[in-house]
């Protein structure tokens, strides 16, 4: 029952927490999704000039220019084979801060070997993860390369031009909860936007995704 993180992660992933294990031992041959439910204690973002740049990414679910604490989130992956027939999990996040709650999109496949993380509701861009397991038992992701997507336009995204994700998962046994934290910075301007928070999971069985979760777009290039 290897998942695409226990594939990409090969011996590593036995390294991880048993329940992070779990959590990310979401695939199709599993048979079951893993739906987060918690709070994010702190939801910040970088100097006022990030804004503009946050709310254009917002436009795709791409980034989250809200600010707030004690904020309720969801976080929902879901297995599912995409119209190219490649086993794919949902990282879908919701985040309610103001009446109308902002949403987050990313969808992940296995390609060579890697993680590719597509973001976004029409998956415009297609970055790539390095996942590795720390001492602690908990998980370090880091995001690499990007690429975008868009009809016959395809390149190589400027990283001057976009930001690099570090975010760490881990489980608290004493609190029976996972701990997230996650910052996106950008090398000329600094920090850009970042959470910190908690929450459980529950494991209901799946080998699809709801509709809701998929991208209106699937891109076949990775």
């Amino acid at each position: 029952m290897t998942s695409i993180f226990e594939s990409a992660m090969g011996a590593d992933f036995t390294r991880l927490h048993p329940m992070l294990q779990r959590r990310f031992g979401v695939s199709l041959e599993a048979g079951y999704a893993c739906i987060g439910t918690g709070t994010m204690t702190r939801i910040r973002r970088g100097p006022w000039w990030t804004v503009p740049f946050l709310h254009f990414g917002k436009i795709r679910n791409i980034l989250i220019p809200d600010l707030g604490t004690d904020v309720p989130f969801t976080v929902e992956n879901y297995p599912y084979r995409d119209p190219f027939g490649r086993e794919t999990v949902t990282f879908v996040r919701h985040y309610r801060v103001r009446r109308e709650p902002s949403r987050f999109d990313a969808t992940m496949i296995l390609s060579e070997g890697r993680i590719v993380d597509y973001l976004g509701t029409h998956q415009h861009l297609a970055v790539d993860l390095e996942l590795a397991a720390e001492a602690d038992g908990s998980l370090l992701l880091r995001s690499d390369a990007q690429r975008f997507y868009e009809g016959p336009v395809a390149f190589r995204f400027p990283m001057l031009f976009s930001g690099r994700a570090d975010l760490h998962e881990s489980y608290d046994e004493d609190a029976g909860v996972f701990r997230i934290r996650m910052e996106v910075h950008n090398r000329l301007f600094g920090f850009l936007f970042g959470y910190e928070g908690e929450f459980t999971c529950e494991y209901p069985d799946a080998t699809d995704a709801p509709n809701r979760l998929k991208p209106v777009r699937h891109e076949c290039r990775e």
